[in-house]
């Protein structure tokens, strides 16, 4: 009884470089990558990303799905860059070559708990 009502996504930043995330909390395996698949485009189309930035902070688990689609968001014509992931899904692209692919970054990510701080 899985109550995936909810958007898997939580949007951070939008604009030419769009900043998403999980909202802090691990994705679960069985994530419907479809219906992450129909999210991402929709919001690629809808904000005309040139970068779509992923924030996985307090992601301590991918499903191998989910890479695949993080990969292939890649034709859509957008840049997609890693923010601060953990050790063990850094070792998975890693040993993936998919941090050949997509650019990896530890910043700090400003989430809608801090909207006074612009």
């Amino acid at each position: 009884m899985a109550a995936n009502a909810g958007p898997i996504l939580e949007v951070y930043q939008t604009g030419p470089t769009t900043v998403v995330g999980f909202g802090g909390r691990d994705v679960l395996s069985d994530v419907n990558v479809a219906a992450c698949r129909a999210e991402f485009l929709d919001l690629i189309q809808r904000e005309q990303c040139q970068i779509v930035a992923f924030d996985l902070t307090g992601v301590c688990f991918l499903p191998s799905g989910l890479l695949g689609l993080l990969a292939s968001l890649r034709s859509s014509g957008v840049e997609v860059q890693i923010y601060n992931p953990s050790a063990d899904v850094r070792e998975v692209l890693s040993i993936t070559n998919l941090d050949k692919l997509m650019e990896i970054h530890e910043v700090d990510v400003p989430r809608h708990e801090s909207e006074d701080s612009e």
